[in-house]
């Protein structure tokens, strides 16, 4: 009878904690999303020196009731699966860790504290309480996207590296110490920022011919800058859009089940149908 209550109510803990298509877990979302951007607000006002002169005692009260319910959280989301460790070494278990520890670790290492802006990590939860199914889908395409054409970034990231070492040499024969290339290493410094379209101007050239080249690399870091974007793209517009079901497995955790899924795609668990 005990273990029967005591898996009754891991149930609904795990219905508040992690299901965002019920109305206690979207008000649980919500109140978290609130306190994360409070935290947040506090960390920021904490760094302006007026502001914690004055107020810097309230100002880590706040913090610290913050972190107490966050600690919470992070247990109440252990004990509301089956597969704690499973959770835990998840990356939203590791993030969920990170939001929590910054003020434990600032009682040991002092001047860390700034750390808790980790927390707005956690504000990407709030596409999932709202329910914004094309964000949670094109997220998740972006993602797939990003890893199908990785390589084809790598190469072409190592590419324009190879490019920029040669425009830097190019520039650093042209120009010389004279006009501030004292070295290759300088030369290729000004021509990624040069090609990347940043331009400080801590660097520039003074020779017709430099300004030739240097109006060259200009133009092709437009050029650059499309490449990588086509890429992701291409990949992105091949996906079909995705499920925006927010249900997680009572069992091992997993996510982004299929719309009209009753069982867990990992474990075969069946999915509880709210």
């Amino acid at each position: 009878m005990n273990t029967s209550k005591t898996e009754k109510a891991r149930k609904k803990f795990h219905e508040i904690i992690y299901e965002a298509d019920t109305l206690p877990g979207k008000l649980f979302d919500l109140v978290l999303i609130f306190l994360i951007l409070i935290s947040i607000a506090a960390v920021m006002l904490e760094s302006v020196a007026s502001i914690q002169a004055k107020y810097g005692n309230e100002l880590e009260i706040v913090e610290w009731i913050i972190t107490v319910f966050f600690t919470l959280e992070y247990i109440g989301r252990i004990i509301a699966v089956k597969k704690p460790l499973k959770y835990i070494f998840s990356l939203q278990g590791i993030l969920d860790l990170l939001a929590t520890i910054p003020a434990y670790i600032d009682l040991i290492f002092p001047g860390l504290h700034f750390l808790v802006s980790i927390r707005a990590i956690r504000l990407l939860r709030i596409f999932r309480i709202l329910k914004l199914g094309q964000f949670v889908g094109a997220s998740d395409q972006l993602v797939e996207a990003l890893k199908k054409s990785r390589m084809k970034i790598v190469v072409f990231l190592f590419s324009v590296i190879i490019l920029c070492v040669i425009l830097g040499t190019v520039m650093y024969i042209i120009e010389g110490p004279e006009s501030g290339f004292t070295s290759i290493p300088v030369a290729v410094y000004w021509t990624i920022v040069t090609l990347t379209t940043v331009g400080f101007g801590d660097i520039t050239p003074q020779t017709p011919f430099g300004q030739f080249v240097s109006m060259v690399i200009m133009i092709l870091g437009y050029g650059i800058i499309a490449v990588p974007t086509g890429l992701v793209t291409a990949e992105f517009m091949s996906k079909r859009t995705a499920d925006n079901n927010t249900q997680v497995c009572p069992n091992c955790s997993a996510d982004h089940h299929r719309d009209d899924a009753e069982f867990c795609y990992h474990c075969g668990h069946s999915l509880e149908k709210k």
